[in-house]
């Protein structure tokens, strides 16, 4: 039975005066009307402001700022024109060193409180060097046409695209990129996907680019059907690839009607396929799909960092979500032997080929998932699994073939503190030895963590 509203101590339309507490683990703003949880998008710790209530629940409310009375200590000035509309980055007005104690509380917030795991010591988050133009991807939404094109991402909790002509956090080859493409999208009326009446033609834009190479690769997402013949000259007009440094433009098919942005299929209309970055004098090829981190400069810390952990193994380490193969071909480099496996046949693809650019015989990459290989592991001697899976966190199925893998080591590399901590309750036959959070993504809530862990 619903709690009585009479124990609720604020209803739609009250307009109070409030202090911000905290932020949640999305980063609104928390503040308290006697003992009340009362989230404040746009709130930061130490804010005084005035909100007005705009939903309430037995357990919560959520207001909007009507009028931020007095800045909290930790507030700053954002550089980005469409902040706060834009959702993309919601901590652009809290100060860097914030972020880094935010993130690292987060995590063990959700260690206490999902995980029942009381880690003692404080979480040592890496900070991000550069803060700003670090990301080497960019996956655009767009809306209207012609000249009432929009491009950019989505305002915070809709679909409503907030057009943009740069993004501060992206870098800025990925931003020249798009809007080239948006002069010719907007000049030859390209019809624009409607996903409210599933009607329309070109649905995203996925833009990667390598800043050690100088190299773009350009994804047209589409529904079925092909682009009209006068646009393709344009797009393919060799002197603007040149200037852009573009070495292939591919139309990825999406006709489902879902959230995903990439379809399973994509063809060549000019170039390659994939473009080549390097790290550390490591090469690798990735294609359109495959999962390779945004942030290079954070991804060789977390290398780094995985290598530490791993400097006396000996045996033979699984990285069970290696994507292209980054983290398996660092560790291969520095002499470890390692299996790579993915379930995205094209990652691995590409991991095979980035293994053989490098003369790196000491890694394999097979398809498939962990468990599809369990029979064949288990004949193995696993130092060390590695386990860096998406967002949703470790199937049920796969934490029950750990234990069956038997390794001395894990480690888990993870994008959401939640299902993080929900995971590392289910291992109980290992115990955490180390937890970093390394900022992948400054300017934002998201959170990637490393947890270094041993059979008990």
């Amino acid at each position: 039975m619903p709690k009585p509203t009479s124990n609720i101590p604020v209803t739609v339309g009250d307009q109070l005066e409030v202090e911000v507490e905290t932020l949640n683990s999305s980063g609104d703003g928390i503040a308290r009307v006697d003992g009340f949880t009362v989230f404040v998008p746009q709130g930061l710790p130490g804010d005084q402001c005035k909100i007005e209530i705009t939903k309430t629940a037995n357990r919560y409310s959520v207001a909007r700022v009507i009028e931020r009375t007095a800045p909290g200590p930790h507030r700053i000035d954002s550089p980005c024109p469409v902040f706060p509309e834009c959702g993309g980055c919601r901590l652009q007005d809290l100060n860097y060193e914030q972020q880094l104690y935010f993130k690292a509380g987060v995590v063990k917030d959700n260690l206490k409180h999902i995980g029942k795991i009381d880690w003692p010591e404080p979480i040592k988050a890496i900070p991000a060097i550069p803060v700003y133009g670090y990301r080497n991807k960019g996956s655009f939404a767009l809306e209207g046409r012609g000249k009432n094109l929009g491009i950019g991402f989505f305002k915070t909790g809709t679909h409503e695209v907030v057009d943009s002509a740069t993004c501060d956090t992206l870098m800025e080859p990925v931003n020249a990129v798009k809007e080239w493409l948006r002069s010719l999208i907007s000049y030859h009326h390209v019809s624009i996907y409607d996903e409210t009446k599933h009607m329309g033609f070109l649905r995203n834009l996925v833009i990667r680019h390598s800043p050690t190479t100088g190299q773009s690769l350009v994804g047209l997402v589409t529904t079925r059907g092909i682009f009209k013949k006068r646009f393709l000259p344009d797009l393919t007009k060799e002197s603007d690839l040149k200037r852009l440094g573009i070495v292939g433009i591919l139309q990825n098919f999406n006709a489902q009607k879902s959230n995903f942005i990439l379809g399973s299929k994509s063809k060549p209309l000019w170039g390659r396929e994939y473009l080549e970055d390097n790290l550390v004098g490591l090469k690798f090829k990735i294609s359109l799909g495959s999962f390779f981190q945004v942030n290079p400069n954070e991804s060789i810390k977390l290398y780094k960092l995985i290598e530490e952990w791993t400097h006396l193994e000996k045996g033979l380490i699984v990285d069970a979500y290696c994507g292209n193969g980054g983290i398996a071909l660092w560790l291969a480099r520095a002499g470890r032997k390692v299996l790579g496996i993915d379930e995205f046949a094209p990652a691995i693809e590409d991991a095979k080929t980035s293994a053989g650019w490098n003369k790196l015989n000491e890694v394999q990459f097979e398809a498939g998932t962990l468990e599809s290989h369990l029979e064949g592991l288990k004949e193995k001697n696993i130092g060390t699994l590695i386990v860096d899976p998406p967002r949703k966190g470790l199937s049920t199925h796969v934490v029950e073939t750990i234990p069956k893998l038997n390794p001395p080591r894990l480690i888990y590399v993870s994008c959401n503190p939640a299902t993080l901590a929900r995971d590392l309750a289910l291992l109980t036959d290992y115990s955490i030895k180390d937890i970093r959070v390394i900022d992948m993504f400054p300017q934002t809530p998201h959170i990637e963590t490393a947890v270094l862990l041993e059979k008990v």
